[in-house]
């Protein structure tokens, strides 16, 4: 089979296409012959060296969503049959013509999309549902921030949050990505590079912050946050965690955080279980619409990169196979 992998760390030219074997399901796996890839931010970190693929993942074939169509099927699966067509959660190995996923962390792809609209979403419902709702336990009438609004998580999450109930605010790094976030469901979204969020949003209060930025957004994020507010952390710059302690303890904050790819399987199938209940109904009955910038061939992957490191885009740049 074709996959790209990553030759060695490095900037987008390392990534090659190569020829190599077709990988074999295990007993509760599923070999997915791929028709598209999303690209994440953490398959930038890990062709750099910074984000290691966990054990049992494939090492230099980056790529944690796919959506396909089933080829064979472990001896132990039940929940699925061969020439059924799946988007995946991955911890890894999605840039490839095939991949194998544990059968519990599948979803069928929602009524009416299209393999490259549905390999946009695993890694972005997967996550917000989880921080933002599971973690964060967001609700009705409260009031949302997220950073990075026409980022995929960002997207995601303003048209979840919106779905729900809540009343969404965002920021973005241009005004043309502001009016987007709107349109997505944002009430405000702010220019990160000409406004101060804390300054804009301190009367306002925030109920639930996701956060992907981390270092002194922290401190701003901690003196908007209303009496029992959650901050969520799915990302940071850098390591320290900065925040007046007093703060915290007198509003009773709870500050928590995640990452999602080396969470164990019994935990992915708990989460898809979820997102398959709560998360897709919405998308088909499109209250919750993909969003995809644009698609590349396989072979492009390094062109993709490219562009997702400019951050030009909006929504999710997808790998078609």
């Amino acid at each position: 089979m074709k996959a790209i992998i990553i030759s060695q760390p490095g900037n987008p030219e390392v990534l090659k296409l190569v020829e190599i074997r077709p990988p074999a399901p295990g007993l509760n796996e599923v070999l997915i012959r791929v028709k598209a890839a999303g690209l994440n931010r953490l398959d930038i970190a890990q062709r750099r060296g910074f984000y290691p693929a966990p054990p049992g993942a494939p090492a230099d074939i980056p790529g944690v969503e796919v959506s396909g169509i089933i080829e064979q099927c472990g001896t132990e699966v039940t929940q699925w049959k061969v020439g059924e067509s799946v988007c995946a959660l991955l911890s890894g190995g999605g840039y490839a013509e095939y991949v194998v996923a544990d059968s519990g962390s599948c979803l069928p792809i929602p009524k009416g999309l299209s393999f490259i609209q549905a390999a946009s979403l695993p890694e972005a419902a997967f996550t917000v549902w989880h921080n933002v709702f599971q973690r964060g336990q967001l609700k009705s009438d409260e009031n949302f921030l997220v950073h990075g609004g026409t980022s995929g998580i960002g997207v995601m999450a303003i048209q979840l949050a919106k779905v729900f109930g809540a009343h969404v605010f965002s920021t973005a790094g241009s005004d043309e990505k502001c009016h987007a976030c709107t349109d997505f469901g944002a009430t405000r979204c702010i220019n990160y590079k000409t406004h101060d969020f804390e300054k804009d949003l301190q009367s306002i209060g925030m109920d639930v912050i996701l956060d992907m930025i981390g270092g002194d957004y922290i401190t701003k994020e901690i003196n908007i946050m209303r009496p029992e507010g959650r901050l969520i952390l799915i990302n940071a710059k850098t390591k320290e965690l900065q925040g007046n302690v007093f703060n915290i303890m007198q509003k009773r904050l709870n500050i928590t955080g995640s990452t999602l790819r080396s969470r164990d399987l019994l935990f992915k199938s708990a989460l898809a279980s979820e997102v398959l209940a709560h998360v897709w109904p919405k998308i088909e009955e499109a209250k919750v619409k993909p969003v995809v910038y644009k698609v590349f061939p396989l072979y492009e992957a390094a062109k993709a990169h490219q562009l997702m490191e400019s951050g030009i885009h909006t929504g999710k740049i997808i790998l078609e196979v």
